[in-house]
């Protein structure tokens, strides 16, 4: 269920714990996942989010039809949309990403009934686009590529080393709260919780948190509905887990509800006014950063570092860092896998 949560610059303290006044939220969540016999997922050409339900538009013409092909798109519309795209989601679009912005809205500007790109662009531009119609464009210009256990080794690590240390040093607190950030369609969120209720039985007890955010309305009614195809679970996902946490449903598996309760997807704009959020004791943000230009980067580096407790982890992707970015976390590393705590340098008055 997404939440609308009020709008807040600085979400938490430099201690992380809430700012005054803040009460963090969460659902309970647990999970788990067998990772010994996880394989390494297959290399399959990347997956595109089902598009959404069109929204009504003006025909093409006279009769109705919509045309075929549309026209392309001219330097002045691929610079509004990549301003577009930067304002929005902090995404960079430099020259050479026409192709790719023409990909992804010709088959909306053709729903739409438009016969070129730059008309459909000009709608953009006028005002007059409805904010469904925005959005729509927003998630067609963001990548969500994501699976189940995605990398593998980021999991173990977190199953071996991260957690175990983490529950010992909760154990007073009872309390686990994990963020996966930019969680696309779910795959990483309902790892982590699968991860937790595979090799962690004794959290059953405790309060434990997963909270799952993107800004795409799209990706995240999917997550929450936690509904993939054959060829999602096929990429990462073993087959016992997906035997145990999933049921079959039609043409596709649906997880399961002692599952998927454990997991709160709520919509989130990483570059927007960030809403109230607990101390998180894990963060995911990984393979999203590389997306954003480096004072971006800096930014959502210090908010997070903001939330994060002196025990806590962060996790970047295998070609993200914080070096040159942030200098108040340390880098920890376990084989192919570094982590990221806050450090000395960020708890200096």
């Amino acid at each position: 269920m997404s939440l609308n949560l009020p709008p807040r610059s600085d979400p938490c303290d430099g201690r992380g714990t809430p700012a005054a006044g803040a009460a963090g939220r969460g659902r309970p969540t647990t999970p788990g996942s067998v990772l010994s016999t996880a394989v390494p997922p297959r290399t399959v050409l990347p997956a595109r989010v089902a598009p959404p339900a069109p929204v009504p538009g003006p025909p093409a013409s006279a009769h109705g039809a919509t045309s075929s092909a549309v026209a392309g798109l001219s330097q002045a519309s691929f610079q509004y949309m990549a301003e577009f795209a930067r304002t929005n989601a902090a995404i960079v679009l430099e020259s050479g990403k026409e192709y790719l912005v023409e990909s992804r809205l010709s088959p909306i500007a053709r729903q739409q009934g438009h016969e070129s790109l730059d008309a459909f662009v000009e709608h953009l531009r006028s005002g007059r686009a409805p904010a469904d119609l925005r959005q729509i464009v927003l998630d067609a210009l963001t990548t969500n590529e994501t699976s189940f256990f995605r990398d593998f080794h980021p999991f173990e690590t977190l199953k071996k080393e991260i957690l175990p240390r983490i529950v010992q040093e909760r154990a007073a607190m009872r309390k686990l709260t994990v963020w996966s950030a930019a969680s696309s369609t779910g795959q990483e969120a309902y790892t982590i919780a699968m991860v937790i209720r595979e090799h962690f039985p004794q959290l059953r007890d405790w309060t434990v948190n997963i909270i799952g955010t993107d800004l795409s309305s799209a990706v995240l009614k999917q997550a929450q509905d936690g509904r993939y195809s054959q060829l999602e679970v096929n990429r990462g996902l073993p087959a016992p887990l997906l035997i145990k946490y999933f049921a079959k449903d039609g043409d596709r598996w649906k997880v399961k509800d002692d599952l998927r309760k454990m997991v709160d997807f709520r919509p989130m704009n990483l570059v927007q006014p960030w809403p109230v959020l607990p101390p998180f004791d894990v963060i995911f943000i990984r393979n999203v950063m590389i997306y954003f230009d480096v004072e971006t980067k800096k930014g959502i580096l210090r908010k997070m570092r903001a939330c994060m407790m002196p025990h806590s982890v962060l996790f970047l992707g295998t070609a993200e860092t914080t070096v040159n970015l942030d200098v108040g976390f340390d880098q920890v590393s376990y084989g192919n896998t570094a982590v990221y705590r806050v450090g000395a340098a960020a708890k200096k008055p």
